[in-house]
């Protein structure tokens, strides 16, 4: 009797396995489906991996070429599908990109990512944030204007990086996990920290720090 559970829980287990295998592959968004062609543009190769978190403004969305967007991602713009967007695209996304399991990115306005961008889990990428100032309004109903924000080709960002309104990070920049990036970070550098610094940077020559002071 015991050796009668112990195979109907596996069988159990493995058709409830076999289930979600079929429908992550199901779910998934694809330039050929029918919500891929709700993209501005979605290259060929690229998809948008099944679960996610939230999907909406797609045809303010480009993406390109043999791109991945991992699972529990959130793609969102403005702030629902019915929204009128002041520019467009408003989220860019490049070709032979790789956007880490669980990221987030949120715009209003212009968040422009380019080429060969990898990112870890849990990136945190926005254009816009929230006052605090009205002391009579809640903090969340007090938004900022939007800022537009570019990553360049080439560049990493390791998890849990946040990636705050107005920030352009070059091409080839590294940012260590957990950084928190509020200022322009230049081509060829890497950075860390809460605000993030530039702690190496690539002279032309050979990869040296930065001078202290």
């Amino acid at each position: 009797m015991a050796t009668m559970r112990t195979w109907w829980g596996e069988a159990r287990s493995r058709a409830v396995q076999q289930g979600w295998d079929r429908i992550t592959v199901w779910g998934a968004v694809g330039p050929h489906t029918r919500r891929g062609r709700r993209f501005g543009a979605f290259g060929d190769g690229s998809i948008v991996m099944f679960p996610w978190v939230s999907l909406y403004g797609e045809r303010w969305m480009r993406i390109g070429s043999e791109t991945m967007i991992g699972p529990m991602c959130a793609l969102a713009v403005g702030m629902s599908d019915e929204q009128e967007m002041l520019s467009n695209p408003v989220l860019s996304i490049g070709n032979r990109c790789l956007i880490g399991k669980g990221t987030g990115i949120v715009a209003h306005w212009g968040v422009h990512i380019g080429d060969d961008v990898f990112t870890g889990h849990n990136v945190y990428i926005t254009d816009q944030n929230h006052g605090y100032e009205d002391l009579d309004l809640p903090i969340g109903a007090q938004t900022m204007p939007e800022k537009a924000v570019y990553i360049g080709s080439g560049s990493w960002l390791g998890h849990g990086v946040v990636v705050l309104p107005g920030v352009t990070i070059g091409e080839h920049v590294t940012v260590a996990a957990g950084s928190v990036v509020t200022k322009d970070l230049p081509d060829r550098s890497v950075a860390a920290g809460n605000p993030a610094k530039v702690i190496r940077f690539h002279d032309g020559a050979a990869w040296v720090r930065p001078p202290r002071g």
